[in-house]
């Protein structure tokens, strides 16, 4: 009978000590999205290049019936601060290739290129005013303590103002080349443009000018790229 007993004790304590089982808690509800914080993109923005789409090429077709054309490609424009710190100076690094082309017999001619810098208003000329307040006098002794003539000063008021005047375009050439064949090509590189005494809006754009001579004849066609404003 004790043997029993014991027995059941045993039995009774082995499951009192044997871990209880619950159910796996239930997922967590999905975020809100409104609720997510996103993460921070260390990627930097890619470089302006200043790219500057071209124009269509300027062509033309002369009295004999040949045709010339004056075309750009790979242009690019884009401001950078000027050494004088003025706010009344622009500056511009450029570049591009210019080319020219033309058929028939002709004796070659030249490819200007350049580009036309457009501001909208520029500072004439620089003018004083001001206003008389007062005279001031001083009396004046001499070593010996004879007295001398007074002196006068003029008081006042004075102010700087500046006389704008309509906007002007200026033609800037940066090179021209001379050929003698039917092809020619100019390729500008980082060529630094600057304009000064302007305060207002200012505008850039690339300009060739194609002149194909025949043993005669001059003929004339010209190439404007895209107005970029600045």
């Amino acid at each position: 009978m004790p043997r029993l007993i014991s027995l059941a004790a045993v039995l009774l304590l082995a499951v009192g000590l044997a871990p209880v089982a619950h159910a796996d808690p239930p997922p967590p509800p999905p975020a809100d999205p409104a609720d997510v914080i996103p993460v921070a993109n260390n990627t930097a923005p890619p470089m302006d290049t200043g790219a500057v789409a071209s124009e269509v090429p300027g062509i033309a077709t002369t009295i004999d019936g040949r045709t010339i054309t004056v075309a750009a490609k790979d242009e690019y424009q884009y401001p950078v601060p000027p050494l004088t710190t003025s706010l009344s100076s622009r500056d511009w690094i450029a570049g591009g290739t210019f080319t020219g082309s033309t058929t028939g017999n002709v004796a070659g001619g030249t490819l200007e290129v350049g580009y036309q810098i457009g501001c909208s208003v520029e500072m004439d000329k620089v003018k004083l005013g001001g206003a008389l307040t007062g005279v001031l006098g001083n009396t004046n002794f001499g070593d010996s303590g004879a007295i001398l003539p007074p002196s006068l000063a003029l008081q006042g008021t004075g102010q700087f103002g500046v006389s704008p005047k309509p906007g002007t375009v200026t033609n800037v050439m940066v090179n021209k080349k001379t050929f003698k064949g039917t092809e020619v090509r100019v390729t500008l590189r980082d060529i630094h443009i600057r304009v000064d005494s302007c305060v207002g809006a200012s505008s850039l754009r690339s300009y060739a000018i194609l002149t194909s001579s025949s043993t005669d004849d001059d003929d004339i066609v010209g190439y404007y790229g895209v107005t970029k404003v600045f």
